[in-house]
């Protein structure tokens, strides 16, 4: 008797997909922080001066950020799958190119299209996951994204240790992009068999607000240039930016009101905002994301400057958050759909705990014992990060309409960026502004690292404020009339769980 083999279920599919996606996710978001421990060796190597440098970090952050909202709507009209695959075949060329790049002008600019590629393929992984799953099984899949961003962000700077301490300090910089192609080429083969094809959205063909993107793009542009270059712009004028970026948003919201009120179609779909889980998820994001990078900035730069620690030494110790983000996401997941937002306040909180302990730490163990102190208190901050991330964008997305996926992802994931850029700016300038020279000196990390607690502690409060709203009025299961059509065409899910 002869047993016949059955082949792949749907749902087995599902879940290739999204390793396919997490995957891509991955490497997008290792490219944010794994060059910081290269940029030595890119001045040995490459001989990039400190502006250049600058701008390896900085413009990626920078066109990761102006490219996602866009994506995002680009992804919801014409298809994720098209757009994922664009993107990621994009982004592979760029990371070969800055890798093979001749002098240091030539690796800004295909930096630059790196990072605007990255910022395509991100929101569709949001929106694929929308599309794939529901309920539960979405909330899981958030959950694994969690992880990603906890893990791919954290972990940046130990992978460059390791390149460049295997390849030596000449040549170790390129290694950083080079890792991306491997993974790049399997991830876009795999994609190109797994990624589902949903049928386009049946009426009327929707157009793409150009005018929208020129504002939106120029207003953050605008708003993150002074972040990312606080330190290398001296002098207080970059700052008359924030108010130009001011009035460039306000346009934005000016315009798209109109594109809504006319009938046409626009980039962001503004009654998404009327949805408070969305509102009141994306300003978590953005605090918390504020707090949360920081700390791989200034600790392993305290570690190699003031303590004497490797780059590989240095990405060693932030270790222990990245495992337990990892654990604390998978964790998260599964936990969102029973708990809801009490879960993201625990979160929260673990993480100022585990940041506190850090800040003692440094106090009692000074010298080269400092990273084996910290392990532990980063151990707890990791957990509440993965307890944060993943739960924290389910809640985000849950009411939101299919059909709006990818923009709504553009949104949330831009905050994140501009958070990022405004952290490393506030907590990078308390943390250069004091510090003592050569020598040990605990006084700059720990204030450092005390405004990021700061930071952290906004999102405890704009979450327990959501908590308790919820509480005394639930929010009803769609709210606005663009929402209802976009539920009556296919479009908002069940929430994970009504009331949290």
């Amino acid at each position: 008797m002869t047993t016949v083999q059955a082949g792949p279920t749907p749902d087995d599919r599902r879940w290739k997909a999204l390793a396919v996606c997490l995957t891509a996710g991955f490497i997008s978001l290792l490219d944010t922080s794994i060059v910081n421990v290269a940029l030595p060796s890119m001045e040995h190597g490459l001989g990039a001066s400190e502006a250049a440098q600058s701008w390896v970090v900085s413009g990626y952050a920078l066109t990761f950020g102006l490219a996602l909202v866009p994506a995002g709507r680009l992804g919801d009209m014409r298809g994720r799958r098209q757009a994922f695959l664009l993107g990621l075949a994009l982004f592979t060329l760029a990371s070969a190119a800055c890798g093979l790049a001749p002098g240091p002008s030539w690796l800004v600019v295909f930096r630059l299209i790196q990072g605007a590629a990255a910022g395509m393929v991100a929101p569709q992984t949001s929106g694929l996951i929308q599309q794939m799953f529901q309920g539960s099984e979405r909330a899981k899949a958030f959950g694994l994204l969690g992880s990603v961003i906890g893990v791919s962000t954290a972990v940046g700077p130990l992978a460059g240790g390791v390149l460049i301490d295997a390849v030596g300090t000449d040549d170790g910089w390129r290694w950083v992009f080079f890792v991306n192609l491997p993974i790049g080429v399997a991830a876009f083969a795999a994609g190109l068999r797994l990624l589902p094809r949903f049928p386009a959205a049946a009426g009327k063909r929707e157009t793409f607000d150009l005018f929208g993107v020129l504002l939106l793009g120029s207003g953050v542009l605008a708003l993150m240039l002074p972040l990312v270059q606080e330190q290398q712009w001296t002098g207080r004028l970059k700052w008359s930016l924030l108010p130009v970026a001011a009035l460039l948003l306000a346009a934005f919201w000016t315009w798209e009101r109109r594109q809504g009120r006319c009938g046409r179609d626009p980039l962001v779909d503004l009654e998404l905002f009327s949805l408070r889980s969305f509102t009141l998820g994306a300003l978590v994001s953005l605090t918390y994301f504020a707090g949360f990078t920081t700390v791989f900035f200034v600790y392993t730069l305290f570690l190699q400057n003031t303590v004497g620690y490797s780059a590989l030494a240095a990405g060693l110790t932030v270790l222990p958050f990245a495992a337990a983000s990892a654990v604390g996401a998978a964790a998260g997941g599964r936990l969102v759909v029973r708990f809801g937002r009490k879960l993201v306040v625990i979160g929260l909180a673990g993480v100022a705990l585990g940041l506190l302990g850090v800040v003692a730490a440094v106090e009692l163990v000074p010298g080269r014992n400092v990273g084996w102190a910290t392990a532990l208190p980063l151990l707890i901050g990791g957990i509440g990060s993965g307890l944060t991330v993943s739960p924290n964008t389910t809640l985000t997305l849950t009411r939101v309409p299919v059909h709006r996926a990818g923009a709504a992802g553009g949104v949330l994931q831009t905050g994140q960026r501009v958070g990022s850029a405004a952290g490393i700016a506030v907590v990078g300038a308390v943390y250069f502004a004091h510090q003592a020279g050569p020598g040990y000196s605990a006084t700059a990390i720990q204030l450092g690292l005390l405004t990021a607690v700061g930071l952290i502690m906004a999102a405890l409060v704009l979450a327990v404020a959501d908590l308790r709203e919820r509480r005394t009025r639930p929010e009803p299961a769609r709210t606005g009339e663009r929402i209802r059509r976009g539920a009556a065409e296919g479009g908002a899910e069940e929430p994970v769980r009504p009331g949290t």
